[in-house]
């Protein structure tokens, strides 16, 4: 019997988090993959994916639009309502047999809920690991919630199973962005397909990548976190491509930080662009010289290709990372400080904390012999 698997993308990142396990998904005969977008992931300002679903070939099945687009808590958690609302209805029409949560963005917590009271089986990917953020509390909020989880570390498949969690249903398949990040590695030219305006790096050219987010636990003080980083960038002098924010509550603030920055400064080196198709992200993360902000990528994709990585702030606070970061406060001195620093290592070595290039394969696996919830016989 073909089982039908449900995975839910809420924000861009979440399809190059996934995309690898989308494709073996949509491969394996047992499987039907229902592939539903919803918040973020539709919005054209945050990077909206549907053009890069329909030139990767994927089939989408619904679209959800729940996202509230306000810069406050209130906002997030009156999304996070909506989708759970949405979800319960569509659950009820296409009749998921497994369910896919990925990660730990807020928009997560509307698949969880929906499926754990509808008595879906609830899979979820990245679980276990620790950071700062509100993040921290929306992992655990869906590990409790989900009956399989599919973890991308040792340590993290360790902890889940020392807070309780049935070992026997607890898989380290490593993180699936790393399968990607093993295609760009062994890929010399850039993809001819982007979804941002701005022009591609040219070949042999220097340049940093910035990926800087803001972190809910500490709202108050975005707009000087970002006017540091932009400070530090401009002193730097070095091409630069920066990535505009996921949609979190202080987005805004950081968004209107680069406007007005583009407003007083004219001569910076500088191209802010909204998104990239997955692989070719991850391209042109391989070929950066340094990457900069306070995005998972610089410790989860950057470790495995050996980029060097200048960490700001508490936003990624406790998760596992390789030698290839260094830690920094928002102090533009000290940001420009650490970047000098990391270029003069320009490569580090490979790194698998995450992964090895083959969880797609894993998962897909996984999936199609997992016990459903219907075919248990003990709860553990």
């Amino acid at each position: 019997m073909i089982r039908k698997i449900c995975i839910v993308i809420t924000a861009r990142a979440s399809y190059c988090r996934i995309k690898a396990a989308l494709n073996e998904i949509r491969k394996h005969p047992a499987l039907e993959l229902q592939l539903v977008v919803a918040a973020s992931a539709l919005l054209e300002k945050y990077g909206c994916i549907l053009d890069s679903l329909e030139k990767d070939g994927f089939c989408i099945t619904a679209k959800i639009f729940n996202m509230l687009d306000a810069d406050n808590n209130t906002a997030a958690a009156k999304t996070t309502g909506l989708g759970t609302i949405e979800l319960a209805s569509l659950f009820e029409n296409i009749k998921p047999d497994v369910v896919i949560s990925i990660g730990d963005r807020f928009e997560t917590l509307s698949t969880a809920i929906a499926a754990s009271c509808m008595n879906i089986t609830l899979v979820h990917v990245q679980g276990g690991e620790v950071t700062g953020n509100i993040d921290q509390k929306v992992r655990h909020a869906v590990t409790e919630l989900a009956d399989v989880h599919f973890v991308a570390t040792a340590k993290a498949q360790n902890r889940l199973v020392q807070i309780g969690k049935n070992p026997e249903y607890v898989f380290n398949t490593g993180c699936p962005s790393i399968d990607l990040a093993l295609q760009a590695k062994n890929i010399t030219q850039y993809c001819e397909s982007e979804t941002c305006e701005n022009k591609k790096p040219d070949a042999g050219e220097k340049y940093l990548v910035v990926m800087q987010h803001s972190v809910t636990t500490e709202l108050q003080y975005t707009r000087k976190q970002i006017r540091e980083t932009l400070n530090a960038v401009k002193i730097l002098n070095i091409p630069t491509y920066w990535f505009y924010p996921n949609a979190d509550p202080g987005s805004p603030e950081i968004t209107k930080g680069i406007r007005e920055f583009e407003e007083k400064c004219h001569d910076h080196l500088i191209r802010f662009v909204k998104n990239f198709e997955p692989l070719q992200f991850l391209q042109l993360i391989r070929n950066s010289s340094c990457l900069i902000g306070n995005s998972s990528t610089g410790i989860r994709e950057a470790s495995y290709l050996g980029i060097p990585v200048v960490n700001i702030g508490t936003r990624q606070a406790g998760r596992e990372r390789g030698s290839n970061v260094t830690d920094t406060d928002y102090d533009c001195e000290k940001i420009v400080q650490s970047v000098n620093n990391q270029l003069l290592h320009r490569r580090y070595s490979s790194e698998t904390i995450y992964g090895n290039g083959h969880a797609g394969k894993k998962i897909a696996e996984l999936l199609a012999t997992i016990p459903l919830i219907a075919d248990r016989k003990t709860d553990y």
